[in-house]
C-alpha cells in the first residue's frame, strides 16, 4: 500500500455527523488519519462515486471523501471528511450511497494515487476549523460567513457575485424548523437553489420547506389573470407614445416599477406622487406631471393588453396573503420592490423571522432599490432600523483576482464620482482565489476580431455580452457564438471568459461623464470605501448613471477567469482609469473547442434560466435540430383518427395507427368503440384470453420501443442529435420517458447527460419518475432492481398543481408529493381491467369509488428506502397524510389534493389542474383532472366544431 507522503492530513467532519455513542471511536480514526495511517482503520474504497469507508468497529462503518486544497502561500494539502455513520453495515440506508448495493468482500486496498486523482478541487479550506458544510460540494465557511451562520434572526446579509452568499443562506435555511420558504426573483435561481438544497438526499423532518420564484409565490395566494409586463413590452408601448422614443424606456420603467407602483399600499397618487421628496424620484419636480400622465396612460393599457405589474398585484394580493410562513428567506432581494417584499414579509407568522441578502451594486433591473428603503419597510421606528446590523461578506469565491480587482476599481470610481449609494453597499471585495486571470482590451478591427472569433466561436467557455438589446445585432455579426447577451440578460449567468463587445464604446459619452474628474490616484489611495453622500440632495447624476456603472460591474464579475474588451475607443478614459491594458491581438487563447453534447447541455441550462434567444440559437445553427418527420399523436390529431374510424367502419388501414395508441395505452373504452366499428386487432384482442392478449400487446411494444430495451443506443442518440434531445416520438412520448418505461437505466444517464428534460409530460400529465412509478406498481422485479437508481436522477424538486385558483407546490421531501405522483401514476389505468390485469373483479369495482390506501401501495415491498422510508410506510401514516390533505380538512397548510367520498376512499379534487409539458421548453398547459385520462375528449374539445359534435 503506498503512504500518504504528509505532514499532518486534516480531518474534518460533517456539520451534520450524527456519531450517537461512537464517539470514542471516531475519535480513533481521525487519529489515525491524522498520523497518514489508513490501515489501522481499514480505509477501503467504494466503487460508487469518490467515496471511501473505515471501520469504526466490527458492525459500524464511517463514510469518508478526500478534496483538495491549495492554501495562499502555502503547498497543496489533501484534507480527509467524515461524511456519515453507516450502522450495522446498512450501506442500502447510506444517505449519500443512495441504495448502492456494496460487497464489502471486493473492496481494493486504500491508494493515494488514486485518492489524490478522485478528490475534489476545494478553492477555499478555512484553516482553523474541524467542521464544514455541504451543498451540491464541500462548503467551507470563512469567519465572517461563519459569524452569519450563527446570527439569529433577523438577518440582512450583503454579498458581492461570488461571495457564497445563496450557499450559506441555503445552510441557514436547512435547519429552520417549521413551515419555512426561500422566494427570489428568478425562476432559474429558485429551482437551482431547492436542488443545492436537496443535495444527497437532505431532508429535514422538523421542517416543510418551499421554493419559489416571486412569480410561484404570487401564484401560491392567487392566479393571476393574464401575464406579466416585460420590459420589452413596456419599450414598444413607450414607443408609440407622442415625444418618446425607446431611449428613454429605462427610466421611465424604473420611475413606474420603482417609485409609482412600488409602494406596499398600491399605486401612488398623483397629489403622492408629486409630493415625494428630492431623493424618492428619477425626475426633477418638474417633470412628474408630465411623467404621471404617462403612467396613468401605462395603467390604462396593461388593463387593455391583459398585462399585470407584479408590483401593483402584489399591493393588491395583501388581503388574500395569511401568516403562512415560520421563516423566509428572500434571495437577491435588490431586484424586488418595496411592495414585492412587503408582501413576502407579510406572509409570516412572527415579524422579524426573515434572512434578506442581496447586492445593490448588481442592480440592472429598474426598481429603484435601496437598503435604506428596505429598513424603512422593516422598521416603522427609525432608530430601530439604524440598530438593525447589517452582515457583509467581502470574499469572492468566484472570480480571479485580476477580474476582482477591476470589479473592484468599479466600485471605486462610483463613489469617488458620485459618494456612497448607502453604508451597506459601501465595501470593497477580496478574492479567494489563487488564479491571476486577466483584464484587457483590444481594438475594434476586423482583423482582430476574426482571430478572437476563430478562437472562441466554438467554445462554451467564451460568452459575449453587450450592453443593450439593440447592440446584439452588432455582436452577433463579429462573433459567431451563439452566447451573446444583454446585460440585462447576464444575471445569473456565469463563464470561465467574457468578451465584451464596445461596451463602453457603445455608450462613450455616458462612460466618459461618469470618469470625469476621477483620477487613478483616487483608486490607488483607496483600499476601503469610507461613508460618503452626495452633497446636493438635487443632483440625480448617481439615479441616471446608476445603470451603467452596474452593468459594467455585472458584467465583469461574469467572468471567473479573464475579461476582454472589444473597443472602438481605445482612448476612452474609463480604460486607463481601470487599469486596463492593451492585449496581444496575436495571442493564442487556447480556447476548448466543445463537443456537442456540451453544446446539448448548454442549451438546456439557457432555457431553464429562460434565455430561450440563445438556446434556440445553439438548436438551430449548431446542432441543427430540425422538426421530426413523422406525425405526432396530439389529442387533435388523436380525435381526427378517431372521426376517421367511425367514417370509415372496418378500415383497418385508416384506423392502424389508433388502434396502437389504443393498445399501448390499454385505453379499454376506445378498444371497444374499435370493436364495434370492426377493427379485427380490437376486436381480436377483447376476445383473446390473458396470455393472447400479452403476446398481442407485446408486439405492438415491440414496434414502438423495442429500440429502447436494446443495449445499442446508436440510432436513438441519433435521433436526438437530428431532433432534439427532448423530441417526441409518434406516440407523444421523449425518449426519457420510453427509456424510462422500458428500465434502461444507462440510456436515461446519456440521456440526461445530455440535457433531457424530466419536467415535460405523456398525454397524461405524467413526469417520467410517476412513470418509473407506474412500472414499478406493474413488476416486481422492476421494482427491485430498476426503481431506485432511476427515481434518484428523475424526480424533480417538487411538483405543482394548481387547486381551485392557487398553485399548490409540493416539494420532494414531503409525503404529499410521494402520494400525488403515485395517483397521478396510476390514473390512466387505475379502473381498467386491461391495465390492472392481475386484480379481481371485486377489486375492479372498489377502485370506481377512488383510491384506497392499498392501491397506494402496490408492490411498495419491493421499493428501495431512497423512494420512500421506512418510517414512512405505515398504514396508519398513510391514513394520516390522506386525511390532512383533503378537501375540508383543518390542517395547515390546506393543500385540498383528493376529496373522501367514503371511509378510506379518495378521489383527486375535482377542482384540481395538472400542469402539461408537451414540448420543449414549453409552458404547462393547465388541464382539469376529470380531462386528465382522456386526452381524446381533449382533442375534441380543441375545436368548437367537433366538440359540438362530441
Amino acid at each position: 500500500m503506498e503512504r500518504v507522503i504528509l505532514s499532518l492530513m486534516r480531518f474534518l467532519t460533517y456539520h451534520d455527523l450524527d456519531i450517537g455513542k461512537l464517539g470514542a471511536k471516531l475519535k480513533k480514526v481521525r487519529e489515525a488519519v491524522e498520523r497518514d495511517d489508513f490501515k489501522t482503520p481499514d480505509i477501503k474504497k467504494l466503487a460508487q462515486g469518490t467515496y471511501y469507508r473505515a471501520k469504526l468497529d466490527d458492525t459500524n462503518r464511517l463514510l469518508l471523501t478526500f478534496v483538495r486544497h491549495e492554501p495562499e502561500g502555502g503547498q497543496p494539502e489533501t484534507v480527509c471528511l467524515a461524511l456519515e455513520v453507516i450502522h450495522q453495515h446498512a450501506y442500502e440506508k447510506s444517505r449519500f450511497l443512495r441504495g448502492a448495493p456494496i460487497d464489502e468482500a471486493k473492496l481494493p486496498d486504500f491508494n493515494v494515487a488514486a485518492v489524490n486523482a478522485d478528490a475534489q478541487q476545494l478553492r477555499y479550506l478555512n484553516p482553523a476549523r474541524s467542521e464544514f458544510h455541504l451543498l451540491d460540494k464541500v462548503i467551507s465557511f470563512d469567519d465572517t460567513q461563519d459569524a452569519v451562520y450563527r446570527t439569529p434572526a433577523p438577518v440582512i446579509l450583503v454579498g458581492s457575485a461570488g461571495s457564497g452568499k445563496t450557499a450559506l443562506t441555503l445552510q441557514k435555511l436547512r435547519e429552520m424548523p417549521g413551515r419555512v420558504l426561500y422566494v427570489t426573483l428568478s425562476k432559474f435561481l429558485a429551482q437551482s437553489a431547492a436542488g443545492l438544497y436537496g443535495a444527497h438526499g437532505f431532508e429535514n423532518e422538523a421542517q416543510e420547506v418551499s421554493f419559489l420564484s416571486f412569480a410561484d409565490f404570487l401564484r401560491t395566494i392567487r392566479v393571476p389573470s393574464g401575464r406579466e409586463v416585460t420590459f420589452e413590452d413596456f419599450r414598444g408601448w413607450v414607443t408609440r407614445q407622442p415625444g418618446l422614443k425607446g431611449g428613454d424606456a429605462h427610466q421611465l420603467f424604473e420611475e413606474f416599477r420603482g417609485v409609482l407602483s412600488s409602494s406596499p399600499a398600491g399605486a401612488l397618487s398623483r397629489e403622492e406622487y408629486l409630493g415625494l421628496g428630492i431623493r424618492q424620484s428619477i425626475y426633477a419636480a418638474s417633470e412628474r406631471a408630465g411623467v404621471y400622465d404617462l403612467f396613468s396612460k401605462y395603467l390604462r393599457w396593461l388593463d387593455e393588453s391583459r398585462l399585470y405589474d407584479s408590483s401593483l398585484l402584489a399591493a393588491s394580493y395583501r388581503h388574500d396573503a395569511a401568516p403562512t410562513y415560520d421563516f423566509v428567506v428572500v434571495d437577491e432581494v435588490q431586484d424586488l420592490t418595496a411592495a414585492q417584499l412587503a408582501l413576502i414579509l407579510h406572509t409570516l407568522k412572527t415579524p422579524g423571522q426573515f434572512l434578506l441578502c442581496g447586492d445593490s451594486n448588481q442592480i440592472v433591473h429598474p426598481n429603484f432599490f435601496s437598503w435604506a428603503a428596505v429598513k424603512s419597510l422593516l422598521y416603522q421606528d427609525p432608530a430601530l432600523g439604524e440598530r438593525q446590523k447589517i452582515s457583509v461578506l467581502q470574499a469572492n469565491f468566484r472570480n480571479s483576482r485580476h477580474v476582482t480587482q477591476v470589479a473592484n476599481d468599479i466600485l471605486k470610481v462610483k463613489h469617488a464620482r458620485f459618494g456612497s449609494v448607502d453604508r451597506e453597499s459601501n465595501f470593497l471585495v477580496r478574492a479567494v482565489a489563487a488564479e491571476g486571470g486577466s483584464v484587457t482590451f483590444l481594438p475594434d478591427d476586423k482583423r482582430v476580431k476574426k482571430h478572437l472569433d476563430d478562437q472562441t466561436r466554438d467554445s462554451t467557455e467564451y460568452a459575449v455580452l453587450v450592453l443593450r438589446d439593440e447592440d446584439k445585432p452588432a455582436a452577433r455579426a463579429a462573433f459567431g457564438t451563439p452566447l451573446v447577451f444583454s446585460v440585462h440578460e447576464a444575471k445569473g449567468l456565469e463563464y470561465p471568459n467574457i468578451i465584451l463587445h464596445n461596451f463602453i464604446s457603445g455608450a462613450r459619452q455616458t462612460y466618459a461623464e461618469i470618469a470625469e474628474g476621477v483620477t487613478r490616484a483616487d483608486l490607488r489611495d483607496t483600499d476601503e470605501l469610507s461613508y460618503r453622500r452626495a452633497r446636493d440632495k438635487a443632483d440625480k447624476s448617481l439615479e441616471i448613471y446608476k445603470f451603467y456603472v452596474n452593468a459594467l460591474y455585472v458584467a465583469v464579475t461574469r467572468a471567473v477567469e479573464r475579461v476582454i474588451l472589444v473597443e472602438n475607443d481605445t482612448r476612452h478614459p474609463l480604460l486607463p482609469l481601470l487599469g486596463v491594458e492593451l492585449g496581444d491581438e496575436a495571442e493564442q487563447l487556447g480556447a476548448k473547442k466543445a463537443s456537442r453534447d456540451d453544446w446539448e447541455r448548454e442549451a438546456r441550462k439557457l432555457e431553464l434560466q429562460g434565455k430561450k434567444e440563445q438556446a434556440r440559437d445553439i438548436r438551430q445553427r449548431i446542432l441543427q435540430q430540425k422538426p421530426v418527420p413523422w406525425e405526432i399523436w396530439t389529442p387533435p390529431v388523436l380525435a381526427r383518427m378517431q372521426r376517421d374510424a367511425q367514417q370509415h367502419p372496418g378500415d383497418v388501414k385508416k384506423s392502424r395507427e389508433l388502434t396502437d395508441f389504443a393498445l399501448l395505452n390499454l385505453d379499454e373504452r376506445l378498444l371497444t368503440e374499435l370493436a364495434g366499428l370492426k377493427i379485427k386487432p380490437a376486436q381480436s384482442f377483447l376476445r383473446n384470453n390473458d396470455k393472447d392478449r400479452r403476446i398481442q400487446r407485446q408486439a405492438i411494444l415491440d414496434k414502438y420501443r423495442k429500440p429502447y430495451e436494446a443495449g445499442n443506443l446508436r440510432a436513438i442518440l441519433a435521433d436526438t442529435e437530428r431532433y432534439g434531445v427532448d423530441h417526441r416520438t409518434p406516440e407523444n412520448l421523449t425518449p426519457l420517458m420510453l427509456a424510462t418505461l422500458v428500465g434502461n437505466a444507462a440510456l436515461v444517464q446519456e440521456l440526461l447527460t445530455r440535457g433531457a428534460d424530466i419536467g415535460q409530460t405523456d398525454l397524461y400529465g405524467r413526469t417520467p419518475h410517476m412513470l418509473s412509478l407506474w412500472r414499478a406498481m406493474q413488476d416486481e422485479e422492476y421494482a427491485r432492481t430498476r426503481l431506485g437508481p432511476l427515481w434518484e436522477i428523475l424526480h424533480p424538486t417538487h411538483l405543482d398543481v394548481q387547486v381551485g385558483e392557487q398553485l399548490v407546490r409540493l416539494q420532494s421531501g414531503g409525503a404529499e408529493y410521494y402520494f400525488l405522483s403515485v395517483m397521478l401514476a396510476q390514473l390512466p389505468h387505475y379502473t381498467s381491467a386491461l391495465g390492472q390485469p392481475h386484480l379481481s373483479p371485486h377489486d375492479l369495482r372498489e377502485r370506481q369509488g377512488g383510491f384506497f390506501v392499498n392501491a397506494l401501495q402496490t408492490n411498495l415491498e419491493h421499493f428501495p428506502t431512497t423512494v420512500l422510508r421506512e418510517q414512512r410506510r405505515k398504514r396508519s401514516y398513510f391514513n394520516h397524510v390522506l386525511a390532512r390533505a383533503e378537501v375540508g380538512s383543518n390542517y395547515v397548510p390546506a393543500r385540498k389534493l383528493w376529496q373522501r367520498v367514503k371511509m378510506g376512499s379518495y378521489v383527486l379534487n375535482p377542482e384540481m389542474h395538472v400542469g402539461l409539458v408537451l414540448a420543449p421548453n414549453a409552458e404547462p398547459q393547465w388541464v382539469n383532472v376529470g380531462l386528465l385520462s382522456d386526452p381524446l375528449a381533449r382533442g375534441w374539445l380543441a375545436s368548437p366544431k367537433d366538440a359540438e359534435t362530441l
